[in-house]
């Protein structure tokens, strides 16, 4: 192995903490230029029972807070969970977001948040494996007018002695999602971005990104050779890439969590298979048996030395909360 895999979460974190690399994906996958990044913190305490959530990358350009998640594999939560990931993007800006003094009566003042200080926030999570059924490379969601909805799935319009209702009701339409008032439109900058590293290899469609997807895909291949990468070594950017991945530096840690990692990764496939072949809704929520207890104790044992959170570890093996807190005990004990 020359490189190690890119998509795997400590290696896309090591890549992306250089801004200059950050700049340049976003700008090639954006198709923009970006004047000024700031790299913002990814780790977040939100609620008051102390749970977290983190980003794998989180900044401000161009008038935009963007997030970047790298996901593996088949999960069942991923439109659910970044959802709320978006979400909390748009919520983390109340913690510089400046007062207003507004008149009451008696000509007292209180202190508000000036939400006009809201900017859009887009998230563009990064799916190695899965693809979402779509064909494209990839697929992107905004907040729109309903009536755009009820237009596209009004079967009964789409005929062709309908055309001047289907005029009439484009132009209606239209009006509703370029109607700017108050900032109306504010609600279609905000984008949720799935891109599907899968169709984009295969697609080969000419754009700035897709180097950056097939130099991804190359380093899944656990037996990957220095050739492979030959292609890049005209690009800095790409230089600095396989200079931090590159595995003649590693140490022992490094391929522990390689060998973890891919110990986990193997638990996530016997799932998927389970749970296509099986087709059973109950074992999102529960769990599906795939094997026995020991199994699973070590599966979550490999789990959490790849760094995974309980909630992909409890879905791939049926454990509790308590049980995988006390193995997270037990390997901080071992060292």
């Amino acid at each position: 192995m020359y490189l190690a895999p890119l998509n795997y979460d400590r290696y896309f974190k090591k890549v992306f903490s250089d801004t200059r690399i950050a700049k340049r994906f976003l700008e090639d996958f954006f198709d923009f230029t970006i004047d000024e990044m700031e790299v913002l913190p990814t780790r977040h305490k939100i609620t008051d029972n102390a749970t977290a959530v983190e980003f794998d990358f989180r900044c401000k350009v161009n008038n935009n807070y963007i997030i970047i998640d790298m996901q593996q594999w088949f999960k069942t939560d991923i439109v659910k969970r970044f959802y709320m990931y978006h979400s909390m993007n748009t919520v983390l800006q109340l913690e510089g977001m400046p007062d207003k003094s507004i008149d009451l009566d008696g000509n007292k003042k209180r202190d508000i948040k000036d939400y006009n200080n809201l900017i859009p926030v887009i998230t563009l999570i990064w799916l190695a494996d899965d693809n979402l059924n779509f064909t494209d490379d990839f697929v992107s969601y905004t907040m729109t007018s309903e009536t755009v909805n009820d237009f596209i799935k009004n079967k009964n319009i789409w005929k062709e002695e309908n055309i001047l209702e289907l005029l009439a009701q484009r132009e209606k339409c239209f009006e509703t999602i370029t109607n700017r008032t108050k900032k109306l439109d504010f609600l279609q900058q905000n984008k949720l971005i799935y891109a599907f590293q899968p169709n984009i290899v295969k697609n080969k469609k000419y754009s700035k990104y897709l180097p950056w997807f097939e130099l991804a895909h190359k380093t899944k291949n656990k037996l990957n050779e220095k050739g492979w990468f030959d292609e890049y070594l005209k690009d800095d950017v790409f230089v600095e890439i396989i200079k931090r991945i590159k595995t003649e530096s590693f140490k022992q840690a490094d391929w522990e969590y390689i060998k973890d990692f891919e110990k986990f990764s193997e638990q996530v496939k016997r799932f998927q298979k389970a749970f296509i072949e099986e087709g059973i809704e109950q074992g999102i929520e529960q769990g599906i048996d795939v094997g026995v207890n020991q199994e699973k104790l070590t599966s979550a044992v490999n789990g959490i030395k790849a760094g995974f959170d309980n909630k992909t570890i409890k879905t791939m093996t049926g454990l509790s909360d308590e049980q995988i807190n006390k193995l997270r005990k037990d390997q901080e004990v071992k060292g």
